[in-house]
């Protein structure tokens, strides 16, 4: 365990959008980016989002309360650097903009933050990535208003300050972080979450959940030593309200996530998505994530040919809430003995009937495995092609994630994260 600090923290921050929440909330949101003086606004978002429709409404909607506003929906699912710069330079061409509006599911949406990040500030996206990988260059101007309009349930990038991307060159997933990035406002209408496909459902479910269960058990903010006022990140540990919004979405998802991907039709389990996906960014936003997102990096980054149900079969990938779980059951069991109690308590709330085994460390990854199985997660690593000789290659990479595993409550070595992906090769 960590060494007890010789000066404990004794603050925590908390941060989060406005948030205008239910069905039909979308199109408000004319009369909002009123609010903020906007009179020319981008509207980003991708090509199959497009193609349901929704984005091109509510730029209509918006331009009904006399603003200009133009769809970008060259948006790439599962942004790299290469796909992040041609928006960025869409933007910059076809600019100047008051306000975006990002429309879509975390790859819209964080699109959208980056092309506001470098339509206000000077420099290069790598400049702004975080160390190692980048140069971690905080911004230096303001940022215009972001609205954030999620119409998949998982990612919570809504009510975050991250922006995550694969850097090509590198084969690496990674991010930037400022609390600037945070959107101004989340609008989350249940209704826009109708279309998306099963396979979409279940690895953003996932996602949502992962979010929950690492904030949940993220080391707490009074084990740090005390921070000064510019030393605050809003990754802060867990804290009395982040540990609200995740015991509240993991009793949502107990309740609407096998529902959801069974039945995409199902109105109150898609709406208890909705929320769950709202209340678990506004905690792991402050509370930070660990080990399983860590490791979804190179899982992620280092795809070779697996196409998942439900995405574009033109390049191959793994989803970010799919590369987040297949390591998620070895990551809690690791640790487990950091705080067993509230271990315990998340796989009750996640599963109030599941059945204890004789091996308490056992139990939240017994519930996932269940929970995986069901909804249809990729057995393990090994689901999505990786074996054990990839296992290094992926260690590499989940060790550059020094920003996440710095919130794992317990130390996290390159020995501990390959033992925690090599039991994830198969899990079942």
């Amino acid at each position: 365990m960590f060494t007890a600090p010789s000066n404990p923290e004794s603050v925590f921050t908390y941060g989060a959008p406005a948030l205008k929440f239910g069905t039909g909330a979308s199109a408000e949101i004319g009369f909002d980016l009123g609010q903020y003086g906007a009179r020319r606004v981008l509207v980003v978002t991708d090509a199959r989002v497009a193609a349901t429709g929704s984005p091109a409404r509510i730029a209509e909607q918006i331009a009904g309360y006399g603003i200009e506003a133009h769809v970008y929906d060259g948006v790439h699912v599962e942004p790299t650097d290469a796909s992040l710069e041609a928006a960025i330079e869409h933007a910059r061409a076809s600019g100047p903009w008051d306000a975006f509006v990002a429309v879509g599911g975390g790859s819209a949406i964080d699109t959208a933050k980056a092309v506001n990040l470098l339509t206000t500030n000077p420099g290069t996206l790598m400049d702004y990535i975080n160390v190692p990988v980048g140069g971690g260059r905080a911004p230096s101007e303001p940022l215009k208003p972001l609205v954030a309009v999620p119409t998949t349930t998982g990612t919570g990038s809504e009510s975050t300050t991250i922006c995550v991307l694969d850097v090509l060159e590198l084969k690496v997933k990674t991010g930037i972080s400022h609390a600037r990035l945070r959107p101004v406002l989340a609008v989350v209408d249940p209704e826009l979450t109708m279309t998306q496909p099963a396979g979409v459902t279940a690895a953003a479910g996932m996602d949502i959940l992962c979010h929950a269960l690492e904030s949940y058990t993220a080391r707490p903010y009074t084990s740090y030593e005390r921070k000064k006022p510019q030393e605050r990140v809003p990754y802060c540990g867990a804290n009395p309200v982040a540990d609200m919004w995740a015991e509240q979405a993991l009793r949502l998802l107990s309740q609407s996530l096998r529902a959801a991907v069974r039945d995409g039709g199902d109105a109150e389990a898609r709406g208890r998505m909705a929320m769950a996906a709202t209340f678990a960014g506004l905690g792991f936003g402050n509370a930070g994530v660990h080990i399983p997102h860590a490791n979804a990096y190179p899982i992620a980054g280092r795809v070779r040919d697996f196409h998942p149900d439900g995405y574009p079969k033109d390049e191959p990938m793994v989803p970010h809430g799919m590369a987040v779980a297949l390591s998620a059951p070895e990551a809690f069991r690791f640790t487990f003995e950091a705080d067993p109690g509230r271990h315990l308590r998340a796989a009750e709330l996640l599963d109030p009937a599941a059945e204890r085994p004789s091996d308490p460390a056992a139990h939240l990854p017994s519930v996932l495995r269940s929970l995986m199985r069901d909804i249809g997660i990729p057995n393990g690593i090994g689901g999505v092609g990786y074996g054990e000789q990839d296992v290094p290659a992926l260690v590499e990479g989940a060790m550059k994630q020094q920003r996440l595993l710095a919130t794992a409550p317990r130390p996290v070595g390159e020995e501990d994260v390959a033992a925690i992906l090599t039991r994830s090769i198969a899990l079942w």
